[in-house]
């Protein structure tokens, strides 16, 4: 009897020992496999301008390091470029040249040659002078019969070639006084702009070989070492512009109920101890069929696409840094 009685509490003490175990399992289960809360992650996003050169050269001097902040208008690098100097030369040689020509066009001839010229003009009035004389005379003669025909029309042919000759001279003297022609003078003074218009050209290259900054912001990375060789439009650096960031969320298009556009939402960043901020949504889109989806049930009745949102921060965010992760509890 006694024996039957002890089997039959340990059948018993084992049937609640085992309901016990099923119970804890069922509870722990419950809690361990309940849905916990939807956890949307994002990362903070900046932008960011690339400085390049427009002429190949090597690099001369680094002006900032990494991490370095900047002004606009500051100089972040030199380049050395020889090639470019060579054709400043060049240009500044050819302006020159232009510039000598048009003062030439400008002035007209020399002096002496002026005078020459005017040299020539007296001794031709002087010889139309003797030969209208000489015409007279033997006119005279040739009217008193004492002359004959051919006489007077020799004289005659010199007396018109004295006085063309006299023509000309005093055009050479007048083209000599007054300098070149009008036409001359534009095609010299086009030569001098052509010349500073190279000159000009050449000094933009020169400019180029100062990277200067054209917003604030802060050195995020530099690519090439001091004396390397970077070619044209080869980024040389990075620049982080701090006060322009967003956030970026890739969402599921489930989870958009309270993610339209322009509106205005909470969330955490566990890297700032958890700090809570206020974003407002301004971009939005689907990314695509390329983008991770989840399909609602498996025979496949519809697929989630993914969306990426965008959202800017009502106010100034202190230690905000681009990659640090930002937390949406759904």
């Amino acid at each position: 009897m006694t024996p039957i009685k002890s089997q039959n509490s340990n059948m018993l003490l084992a049937f609640l020992t085992l309901l016990g175990v099923i119970a804890i399992v069922a509870v722990v289960g419950f809690f361990i496999l309940r849905k916990g809360p939807e956890i949307i992650q994002g990362q903070a996003e900046v932008t960011e301008y690339r400085v390049s050169s427009k002429v190949p050269g090597r690099i001369l001097e680094f002006r900032v390091k990494e991490g370095q902040s900047v002004n606009a208008g500051d100089t972040l690098a030199i380049l050395e470029a020889p090639d470019v100097v060579a054709k400043m030369d060049q240009a500044r040689a050819a302006e020159a040249a232009a510039q000598a020509q048009n003062e030439k066009a400008i002035k007209g001839a020399r002096h002496e040659q002026i005078q020459t010229a005017y040299e020539m003009w007296q001794k031709a009035q002087a010889g139309v002078t003797i030969a209208e004389k000489s015409y007279k005379r033997i006119k005279n003669l040739h009217e008193q019969g004492v002359m004959p025909a051919q006489k007077l029309d020799e004289i005659t042919a010199q007396r018109d070639a004295a006085i063309a000759t006299e023509k000309a001279a005093k055009a050479q003297y007048t083209m000599a006084k007054n300098g070149a022609e009008r036409e001359d003078k534009m095609a010299a003074e086009a030569l001098v702009n052509r010349a500073k218009g190279a000159v000009a050209e050449v000094e933009s290259y020169i400019k180029e070989t100062y990277l200067i900054a054209t917003a604030a912001g802060e050195v995020s990375e530099i690519f090439p070492k001091v004396g390397e060789l970077v070619g044209t439009g080869a980024p040389i650096m990075n620049i982080a512009e701090l006060s322009d960031m967003w956030v970026t969320f890739n969402v599921r298009e489930d989870l958009l109920k309270n993610l339209t556009m322009g509106a205005e939402f909470e969330a955490v960043i566990p890297a700032l101890d958890n700090k809570a901020i206020k974003l407002k949504v301004y971009y939005l889109k689907d990314l695509g069929t390329y983008a991770a989806w989840k399909a609602t049930k498996t025979t496949g009745q519809f697929d989630l696409k993914t969306f990426e949102v965008k959202a800017s921060p009502l106010e100034k965010i202190e230690n905000l840094r681009p990659g640090m992760s930002v937390i949406i509890d759904k």
